[in-house]
């Protein structure tokens, strides 16, 4: 049988060996082949290896299709409109999605607001999202689009800036929804 070769990008070594340090160390018994390739893959900030290995299968397809058709994707308007009701008429996460698919596109939609070529300190960073969501945890959010990579900072978190990256359909549609529900709140 072949064996599918999965590379895995860490943002953070030094964070990825400490979240593994610590999930090892709760470990009664000598990990099994399966249960590092979870640790591992937990470590890294998916939920387990299945969530890893399909994140990265989705990533190719989208590639394969770009490669076969000029167009994009179509958005999943399903999605969109799941997502679209963690939102107020202002356009505000009202609270943070369950699902990880939403609370990714969420993240996008934040990474949308981000200035291109803008740096910011923790606490700017931490106001700037403030004014974007509700729930109060500009934490999580900092965190989580420093984890999908739609922003880096400095370890000391003295400087935070976006990444420049092609965002999802999605997003595209998620933008002019709620601009339309803004515009009917008027």
């Amino acid at each position: 049988m072949t064996r599918t070769i999965f590379p895995m990008e860490v943002a953070d070594i030094s964070a990825f060996a400490r979240a593994l340090r610590e999930q090892i160390g709760r470990l009664d018994h000598k990990p099994s082949h399966v249960e590092m390739l979870n640790l591992l893959s937990r470590a890294g900030g998916y939920r387990n290896f299945q969530h890893f290995r399909s994140t990265l299968k989705t990533a190719e397809t989208l590639q394969e299709w770009r490669l076969e058709d000029d167009a994009p994707p179509a958005a999943d308007e399903a999605r969109v409109k799941r997502t679209l009701r963690v939102f107020d008429a202002e356009g505000r996460i009202l609270r943070w999605p369950g699902k990880r698919s939403q609370q990714e596109l969420c993240l996008w939609f934040l990474w949308s607001k981000i200035p291109a070529g803008q740096h910011f300190s923790e606490r700017e960073m931490g106001v700037f999202l403030n004014t974007l969501h509700l729930f109060q945890d500009p934490a999580l959010l900092r965190r989580d689009l420093v984890d999908l990579s739609l922003m880096r900072r400095n370890r000391d978190g003295s400087d935070y800036h976006r990444v420049e990256r092609e965002p999802p359909p999605e997003l595209g549609l998620l933008l002019r929804l709620l601009k339309e529900d803004r515009q009917k709140a008027v």
